[in-house]
């Protein structure tokens, strides 16, 4: 029986097709117009500023000599910088201000003066889109968002150590003295981190800023004497939403690379403590067998999985401490790893062989880091490294005493 009464077989099959095909169109339109897209392939828009700027450094030249590859090793960076003055450096910066704020053994205090300038060569282009009538309104909406974002990240005293304005963007910030800590600790956040999401004014702690920025207040008070410093890294490509993205390893080994080349990039003497959460944990989980010595702790609250079977399968000499509180609906996350989905087993189980600390005070998957709680307080005693004064959960009477 024909679709459409009165038409032959075949026009009622390309009628049919053809009917299919439109509102197909119809769909792909709305679901592009909801998510801002419009006609910006005109404009020639850089969709990775940072790629084409290490480009561009690689073609140029500085006082008559070729510059130093940019993914060079921190030590061959760091030697490079030293033999510039410090009008040098600054003119470097601003010559090049993506490519210094994202690089590994440049001087962290230049860092941070070239991700402003980065900031707010992307600001005035956030600020152009937010008038381009060949946006949608929801995508003017958008840049108006990112405008304020990218204004918020330029405040005075804000320590931005990398910027990245591809896609949904990337950021590192700094909280406490990094050049003078002897200290340091990293929050890895999980899914949905972005520019977007690297800091909240409402419930401050559940993004990025706001985690590292309590981890910061709770270490000045568990050991006022230690030189520490957090930071808040939102520098990899983190799943969006709970779909594939975040049931599978590809962005978590992409972003254990970053997070080796971060960790690198610190002074050898540092000690260096990694606080991971959610989705976080199993970028940390691939990360663990290839850390430097100074990594001592890594710390997973709320985690699906480590991509390990058990603390040996992590392939570290770090402690490795795990936390999760009764309501944190992870807990009905399976622990599984089968064809690549999923993350293994689970880093809360004894037999996984973690030092389980207690999250008493947390509330919820996100909780972790409010202040007055014991999850919170136990993280800032690993980073000052005062184990011996953490408050192990019930399952582990005996975590801050076991063996290294």
């Amino acid at each position: 029986m024909n679709s459409f009464p009165g038409l032959g077989p075949s026009s009622g099959f390309l009628q049919s097709t053809a009917w299919r095909a439109s509102l197909a169109l119809v769909v792909v339109f709305v679901m592009l117009a909801i998510t801002g897209w419009t006609a910006v392939r005109e404009t020639h828009e850089d969709a990775n500023p940072l790629a084409t700027a290490r480009a561009a450094w690689r073609q140029a030249t500085f006082l008559g000599r070729p510059l130093p590859d940019p993914s060079a090793s921190p030590a061959a960076l760091r030697a490079f910088f030293a033999t510039l003055s410090r009008a040098e450096k600054q003119q470097l910066a601003a010559r090049h201000p993506l490519v210094v704020g994202n690089m590994g053994g440049a001087p962290v205090q230049l860092r941070y003066r070239a991700n402003r300038m980065a900031l707010d060569d992307a600001r005035a282009v956030a600020e152009t889109r937010m008038t381009d009538d060949r946006l949608t309104p929801v995508g003017r909406q958008e840049a108006r968002r990112l405008t304020h974002r990218l204004t918020s990240l330029m405040s005075p005293g804000r320590q931005i150590l990398a910027f990245d304005p591809a896609g949904g963007g990337r950021a590192a910030e700094v909280f406490g003295n990094l050049p003078a800590a002897n200290r340091v600790s990293v929050v890895v956040p999980g899914v949905d981190t972005n520019l977007s999401t690297f800091e909240r004014t409402a419930r401050a702690t559940t993004a990025p800023v706001g985690m590292a920025r309590s981890l910061h207040d709770a270490e000045r008070e568990a050991g006022p004497d230690s030189r520490t410093a957090v930071i808040a890294w939102a520098d990899y490509t983190a799943p969006s939403g709970l779909g594939v993205g975040a049931a599978t390893g590809q962005l978590a080994e992409a972003g254990a690379v970053r997070l080796r080349a971060l960790v690198e990039s610190l002074p050898s003497s540092n000690t260096v403590s990694l606080f991971c959460h959610s989705y976080g944990s199993v970028v940390c989980g691939i990360a663990a067998r290839d850390l430097p010595s100074n990594v001592e702790d890594i710390a997973v609250a709320g985690s699906p999985g480590m991509r390990a079977g058990n603390v040996t399968g992590l392939g570290t000499r770090a402690r490795v401490w795990a936390m999760r509180d009764a309501d944190d609906w992870i807990q009905d996350v399976p622990n599984l790893e089968v064809g690549g989905l999923g993350h293994g087993a689970d880093p809360v189980d004894p037999a996984f062989g973690s030092r389980i600390l207690s999250a008493d005070g947390a509330v919820g998957h996100a909780g972790y880091f409010a202040p007055g709680t014991r999850s919170l307080r136990n993280f800032a005693l690993v980073g000052v490294g005062a184990t011996e004064s953490v408050e192990c959960a019930p399952n582990d009477p005996d975590c801050s005493t076991g063996p290294a």
